[in-house]
């Protein structure tokens, strides 16, 4: 039961990992007018903004799944079970911030980036999974103990 807890735990690191860049991305404009700076300069502060989220998520998922999650092939399950908590949570942010002027609405090209992040983005856990599991010592399973 306690590795179901970690694996979870990575599952919800991995989707907010996915999450914010992604809202970022979305709320350019929210974000430009909330501010008062231009597109210009609010895309490179974003732009910076989703380059530390992810270089700072990754080294976080990699450090959590090597010191705190047992060497198992199992832990590849967290390709696929960040989905569920990635809804979740992107509904419980657009429930919370709905978009309510038109002119905030992210461009409709914006859909094949978010798309192509989307599949692309299990194969990338499954890559950091595969260097934890080649590289990193973690925590071993003591034999004859219970979860």
């Amino acid at each position: 039961m306690n590795y179901l807890w970690k694996l979870n735990t990575a599952s919800i690191l991995a989707a907010l990992l996915a999450l914010i860049p992604l809202e970022l991305m979305l709320n350019v404009y929210r974000i430009s007018r909330l501010t008062g700076w231009g597109l210009d300069r609010t895309m490179l502060v974003l732009g910076v903004a989703m380059g530390v989220t992810v270089l700072a998520g990754t080294v976080l998922l990699y450090w959590f799944m090597r010191k705190r999650m047992e060497r198992r092939k199992a832990n590849v399950w967290t390709a696929l079970t960040w989905i569920p908590y990635f809804v979740l949570f992107a509904y419980l942010f657009s429930v919370s911030f709905p978009i309510t002027d038109p002119g905030e609405a992210p461009n409709p090209g914006m859909g094949f980036f978010v798309i192509g992040g989307l599949l692309g983005y299990p194969f990338y856990l499954l890559i950091l999974n595969v260097i934890v599991l080649v590289t990193g010592e973690g925590v071993q399973k003591k034999e004859g103990l219970p979860d």
